[in-house]
């Protein structure tokens, strides 16, 4: 069973729901007992009759039959529950056998990820355990709880644009493929998952039209090398509101809380109504005060957005979805833009494919499949979209596989819509494919052949002050690791270029991956390949929880 070798045969037979043959086997086993007590009250009867020379009431040919074989019953049910046994070993290892990688570690793993990045007062089933309470006092201006949430990447900052996306991506992912998180027995650490994102950008809209949309000074972040748990720098936050519109990230906000209510709204409608209050209010700021956020909020220097149309057509998406109220689809489509942009893919800053997607599922109308279709002709082999020698498209330089996760997860919704359904199917599995281990390593911490082991992630602590001209260098290129050891130790900029792996794993990462040369260097400096971030993973895990699913339904492409 390639990808878990190692996985006891009782562990995967324990989280396997009962094949129905295994059921219909047993229900046999009951009647068939419940018939061998009744024959031999019957016997018994007789005897006793016969005894008495009262008269009695022939035995039927059946039961005689069934006496006849009495002896040879229990045998029967032994053989019948091996049988049985077998039938459901067998369905349980086929299934597993049928896919290349194990896509239940994945899942598992990349769940893990989000809870290494966690901040505020971690949860008494802290599952990292180089992981503890962090950032205790972040608080708005008004004094506003601000705790919780995310880190981004490797730094400790909040950014609420990128970190919205994720959880909007996450989202859509279980509400699509939610069978695939309950088979890999992980549906309920998913849904914390997404509750701790949700929870904190919740926090963040203290007001219906205020919005906090970032946490802690990106120069005073990158000009120290500390653990999050020993933070002492202050924690500026940003916000937005009517006299400094954000209507991308109110949007954003927005697509993610409905989103997240259509994920709760049967197992937890309180909460779930919170959300969708939350987004209505979110979605009414983004449309009545237009503007960008990166523009109308002067410190807001990393993660800026180039147009907020695609934001309100997803939100408004979202929420025609959550709602059904055809005002939010009259928005949506009012700012919809198909152009280049809209197809260059699905990420952080751009949600055109994820939009058009959405509006072709609510409307069926034949603009937003041609739409699709340019989309993906533009990023299958051929298209506008270069690929390196292992196949991977490169879309930026940044993030590589990033990039082509985020679209792989696209294809198979659109596949799962009945678009080209083989064909974007496979494109997008060896996509995911790449980052699992088709070009001889993996690029997922902890997970497959030779992953990565320098991660360019921080995670402990330095508390030290450094030259202005060294300050400044590690600000313009933004500087982050995992690669300071545990908390009790000293750390320091010293670790930056160590050669030995980091020794806090931060399992479940997808690193930046190759570029378009195919290279790839697991070096810790290297940014722009080797760090790992909320949205890395987002769009990456859902696309291998779609795989999943296509292979519990016996519709997994063959693996080259």
């Amino acid at each position: 069973m390639r990808g878990s070798p190692t996985t006891p045969c009782r562990s995967i037979i324990s989280k396997t729901p009962k094949h129905p043959m295994q059921n219909h086997i047993a229900d046999k086993h009951r009647k068939r007992r419940k018939r061998d007590k009744e024959c031999q009250r019957t016997t018994k009867k007789h005897q006793t009759q016969r005894t008495t020379h009262k008269p009695t009431r022939p035995m039927g040919n059946r039961c005689r039959l069934r006496m006849a074989i009495c002896h040879a019953s229990s045998r029967s049910e032994e053989m019948w529950s091996f049988i049985g046994l077998a039938v459901c070993i067998s369905c349980v290892l086929s299934a597993h056998a049928a896919t290349k990688y194990n896509y239940d570690e994945v899942l598992e793993k990349s769940i893990l990820f989000y809870e290494a990045q966690r901040s505020g007062k971690l949860p008494a089933n802290n599952r990292i355990p180089w992981r503890a309470d962090s950032a205790l006092n972040d608080r708005g201006l008004k004094g506003e709880d601000l705790t919780g949430g995310w880190y981004d990447a490797g730094d400790n900052l909040k950014f609420g644009f990128p970190k919205a996306g994720a959880v909007t991506l996450l989202n859509w992912g279980l509400l699509r493929f939610k069978d695939a998180y309950q088979d890999s027995g992980q549906l309920d650490h998913m849904y914390d998952c997404v509750r701790w994102g949700l929870t904190w950008l919740v926090k963040c809209h203290t007001a219906p039209n205020e919005l906090y949309v970032q946490v802690g000074d990106v120069n005073q972040d990158h000009s120290h090398w500390e653990r999050p748990e020993n933070m002492t720098e202050a924690r500026t936050p940003l916000k937005v509101d009517p006299a400094h519109p954000g209507s991308d990230v109110a949007s954003e906000y927005a697509a993610a809380m409905a989103s997240g209510y259509l994920v709760f709204k049967t197992k937890d409608p309180k909460f779930a109504n919170s959300l969708l209050q939350h987004a209505k209010q979110l979605y009414s700021f983004a449309t009545k005060y237009i503007g960008r956020y990166s523009q109308s909020v002067p410190d807001i220097n990393t993660y800026g957005s180039s147009d907020e149309s695609d934001e309100i057509t997803w939100g408004g998406a979202w929420l025609y979805k959550a709602t059904n109220d055809s005002t939010f689809l009259q928005q949506a489509e009012s700012k919809y833009d198909g152009g280049p942009s809209a197809k260059y893919g699905q990420g952080w800053d751009n949600k055109g494919t994820g939009a058009m997607i959405l509006l072709h599922e609510l409307t069926g109308k034949d603009k937003y499949l041609r739409d699709i279709e340019d989309t993906f002709n533009g990023w299958l082999p051929g298209g506008s979209v270069p690929y390196n020698p292992q196949g991977l498209a490169i879309r930026n330089k940044w993030g590589t596989l990033r990039h082509a996760a985020n679209q792989g997860f696209m294809a198979l919704i659109a596949a799962e819509d009945g678009i080209h359904t083989t064909q974007y199917s496979k494109w997008a599995m060896s996509q995911v494919h790449i980052a699992l281990g088709d070009t001889g390593r993996s690029f997922v911490v902890g997970f497959g052949n030779n992953p990565p082991s320098h991660v360019h992630h921080r995670g402990a602590y330095v508390n030290v002050y450094f030259t202005q001209a060294l300050r400044d260098y590690i600000i313009n290129v933004r500087i982050k690791q995992q690669s300071c050891p545990a908390m009790s130790m000293p750390c320091g900029f010293s670790y930056l270029n160590k050669k030995t792996p980091n020794p806090h794993v931060i399992t479940g990462a997808l690193v930046g991956g190759p570029g378009l040369t195919g290279n790839y260097d697991d070096i810790r400096s290297d940014y722009v390949k080797n760090e790992v971030a909320l949205d890395y993973n987002a769009g990456f895990q859902s696309a291998v929880a779609g795989l999943k699913s296509l292979a519990l339904r016996g519709l997994l492409p063959a693996s080259s």
